[in-house]
């Protein structure tokens, strides 16, 4: 077993509350750049419930992956890497999406080119958020730990 794999882990439900917590900005985010790019709030609606739906799942998905990857949990560099990663995997959720309500590409690439923009920035700003919260992080000074991984450090011992 790697040495130093947990650190900086999260529980599964603080990567649940992390998705939750996240989807709200980006449900926000979405309806109005689909208000401005569509002039029409229905349109505009229909996009943003769907991703929540869609994006929660992603999102969770997301940070499972990056769970695997124990390197520099706390650097600014990481919360930059997540966030562009992040944000691919969202625009390509959000085109999608946008087309399928509009029928419209031109409508699609402008939500989804314009919230690559702001959204980068939201999730860097909600990551850096997060990692001052420690609730949840399996890092932390008495946190759970599960009982593989409690086996593997008192082998190390």
């Amino acid at each position: 077993m790697r040495t130093g794999f947990l650190k900086g882990a999260d529980s599964h439900k603080r990567a649940l509350a992390k998705a939750v917590s996240w989807r709200a900005v980006g449900t926000l985010d979405t309806f109005l750049w689909g208000w401005i790019v569509t002039g029409h709030p229905g349109n505009a609606g229909a996009i943003a419930s769907l991703e929540t739906v869609t994006k929660i799942a992603l999102y969770y998905l997301h940070e499972r992956l990056w769970r695997l990857a124990p390197w520099a949990p706390d650097a600014h560099l990481r919360s930059l890497l997540k966030a562009v990663s992040w944000r691919l995997l969202g625009s390509l959720d959000t085109f999608i999406l946008s087309f399928l309500v509009t029928g419209r590409l031109r409508y699609a690439a402008s939500i989804a080119g314009g919230e690559a923009l702001t959204k980068i920035v939201l999730y860097y700003l909600h990551e850096r958020l997060w990692r001052r919260v420690a609730w949840g992080r399996l890092d932390e000074p008495g946190a759970v730990r599960p009982a593989r991984a409690r086996a593997a450090g008192a082998a190390l011992s």
